[in-house]
């Protein structure tokens, strides 16, 4: 439904209004939190629409969701009460999935079938951060292209090389929205308020939030601050090569910079050599492949150039404080 308002919006209310039921409003979003979600996306998910309320009219409602109803611990373990569980949720729900760390390993068997069950009735369907994982693994994003937080982008394509990803911060379809999750949040809300209502109200509501969207499309990309132009260049080799473990002298040689000017670079702004920025990047990355995929252990090694699953696994061991299978059998569930 698109309902254009004309003209300006009316200044906010100075009273917040009440939460509103499902029978006030005229669009609801249950949000299904699943256990270690991320307490900043469910802000920037919610906020938008508590603040668009305030402008005269009952248009939003939310209710907080879990698997079996009880309440929810984030991952920075506040403890959040739910309304109900997934499975009351009607065919044609509009229903946002929410989770951040260990996506799946308290989602169960029945859980993906209520998604199933939706998708299959056309109703809505959303997941932030590394909630497409799980709307993936229930096969309800084929067909879609998908946006998701950018540590869990690698993994993503390993275990579904069928789907298109995404590098936009979210992608909104008539019946799916998935997205990275975070302060970009509140863009993506932002978004669907529009075209749901115009621009005159989500500009109100920027302004409510203190909040400035980029214009013309725009990407807010990471950045790492004012680093010198060959370590810029140094990281983005090292990021294009984590498969092939590249060695230090052949590093420079593609930076074009001496082993000891760049050793020098790396010492000053990270405070450790590229050889041990490089071992980390690759580690951090078959950690990723082992915590969000269904990759084994000497896949994860492979894929991020060790060749050797002794040295993988002590390498691995010193970085993180865990052998790389306790990682692997956490993220199989």
């Amino acid at each position: 439904m698109t309902d254009v308002i004309e003209g300006l919006w009316p200044y906010p209310r100075p009273d917040s209004p009440p939460l509103l039921t499902p029978e006030q409003a005229e669009h609801t979003l249950n949000v299904w939190l699943v256990s270690r979600f991320s307490m900043l996306t469910l802000f920037c998910l919610l906020e938008p629409l508590r603040v668009a309320n305030r402008f005269g009219r009952d248009l939003f409602a939310w209710r907080l969701l879990s698997a079996d109803g009880e309440a929810v611990v984030a991952s920075n373990g506040v403890r959040i009460d739910v309304d109900g569980a997934i499975d009351s949720l009607g065919d044609t729900a509009r229903l946002m999935v929410v989770s951040s760390y260990d996506a799946e390993a308290t989602v169960r068997f029945q859980d993906r079938a209520v998604l199933r069950r939706i998708a299959a009735h056309g109703g809505w369907l959303g997941g932030l951060d590394t909630a497409p994982f799980i709307l993936a693994r229930a096969g309800v994003l084929s067909g879609y292209r998908v946006a998701l937080h950018w540590e869990s982008v690698a993994a993503f394509r390993r275990e579904f090389p069928d789907l298109e990803v995404s590098p936009a911060h979210y992608e909104l379809d008539d019946t799916r929205l998935t997205g990275s999750g975070g302060a970009a949040g509140i863009d993506m809300m932002l978004t669907w308020i529009e075209q749901l209502y115009g621009p005159a109200l989500v500009d109100a509501i920027g302004l409510q939030l203190v909040h400035q969207r980029p214009r013309g499309g725009e990407e807010l990309p990471l950045r790492h601050g004012e680093l010198p132009r060959s370590v810029m260049r140094a990281l983005a080799i090292m990021e294009a090569n984590l498969g092939k473990a590249l060695s230090v002298p052949e590093l420079c040689r593609l930076v074009g910079q001496s082993q000891r000017q760049l050793a020098r670079l790396f010492q000053r702004h990270f405070g450790e050599t590229p050889q041990q920025c490089y071992l980390g990047m690759r580690l951090d990355r078959a950690r990723q492949l082992l915590a969000d995929s269904q990759s084994l252990v000497t896949e994860a090694a492979l894929a991020t150039g060790f060749t050797q699953p002794a040295h993988f696994t002590r390498a691995y061991r010193r970085r993180f404080g865990e052998a790389p299978s306790v990682t692997a059998e956490r993220g199989q569930g």
